[in-house]
């Protein structure tokens, strides 16, 4: 297994370095796992085979754990879904958000950046989104406080990364999921220039990107997408000094009832980084198809090699952990 570190991780924290390392096991399955279905059309099989493989792991992890990103609601859902208990009922409180196959039609085209995820957080500390749509600006480490938002048009937020990094407009890439609801956006975006990163689905990856600039060359993420996706992204995010802004699309009596049901009363809220996921976070995507910033699985006659990225806020820790499975024969 071959590791690399950003930063490093002192002894006070050697239980939980154990911990990251169960986490990487627990997305390294589910990735594996739905390897076996790129390709093949068929997003549904993915997805529970991913399911199924995670919530094995998920059960031998030394956590106290609970899911509040799923699935699902409990009857919805057989596993993973949201309240579910998992883990060995031992250790830490915390709270999970997974996604066992983020781009389930990525994995089915066999296209880039589907990805297995998980994010990790203290007892209380990711928000229990609905699932409805959010709207969300992030951007990665390096910035002064404040220099995106939400109630900014996209030309002034592409403006602001431009003068924070001394470049001009044309210099700067936002990614953008590729829908027709976002062509305002991409309208005001190239009439002022600046380029484009259009992804087909997968916007976990696509806030992901925005970590590494040098990695993806991308420099901001904009757009409508999951709320779910959105805290596991602002767990990334967390764990990098990145920003993020979210607010939830309650445009329906319905989606406001379920949104009040999960503990949320102010339905136009505008949800800071550090409120999407907060205190100590542990967050960790393996790669399921190659994509910018991790290479998919890759199934060799007597082993499989994964490709995962591991972070936690607390060290501001980042490593790619590049593993070989032997395979049963």
């Amino acid at each position: 297994m071959a590791v690399t570190a950003k930063s490093t991780i002192t002894a006070e924290a050697i239980v939980d370095r154990n911990l990251t390392l169960e986490i990487v096991r627990v997305t390294e399955n589910a990735a594996i796992a739905a390897a076996h279905w790129r390709g093949k059309g068929d997003e549904k099989s993915a997805d529970r085979a991913a399911v199924e493989a995670m919530r094995e792991e998920l059960g031998k992890i030394s956590v106290d754990g609970r899911v509040v990103i799923g699935e699902g609601e409990r009857d919805e859902a057989p596993m993973l879904f949201i309240g579910e208990e998992v883990g060995i009922g031992k250790g830490a409180k915390v709270d999970i958000a997974v996604d066992p196959l983020e781009g389930t039609t990525l994995c089915a085209k066999n296209q880039h950046d589907s990805l297995a995820v998980l994010a990790m957080a203290e007892r209380g500390g990711l928000l229990h989104a609905p699932d409805v749509y959010m709207e969300k600006i992030a951007v990665g480490p390096g910035y002064e406080p404040g220099i995106i938002d939400l109630d900014r048009t996209p030309t002034e937020n592409v403006e602001a990364i431009a003068k924070a990094r001394g470049v001009s407009v044309a210099d700067v890439t936002v990614c953008v999921l590729d829908r027709p609801r976002h062509a305002h956006i991409i309208d005001e975006l190239r009439e002022i220039g600046a380029s484009i990163k259009l992804i087909n689905d997968g916007d976990i990856a696509g806030v992901i990107h925005t970590t590494d600039r040098d990695e993806t060359g991308i420099d901001l993420y904009m757009g409508t997408g999951g709320a779910p996706e959105g805290v596991l992204a602002a767990a990334a995010l967390r764990c990098v000094g990145g920003q993020m802004q979210g607010r939830l699309v309650l445009d329906s009596d319905e989606k406001r009832v379920r949104a009040t049901r999960l503990g949320i009363t102010d339905h136009k809220r505008k949800y800071a980084v550090d409120e999407l996921a907060s205190g100590d976070v542990l967050f960790a995507a393996t790669g399921v198809t190659d994509g910018s910033m991790l290479d998919g699985v890759k199934i060799r006659p007597k082993h499989v090699e994964t490709s995962t990225i591991v972070m936690r806020s607390w060290s501001k820790t980042v490593r790619q952990i590049n593993a070989r499975h032997l395979r049963d024969i």
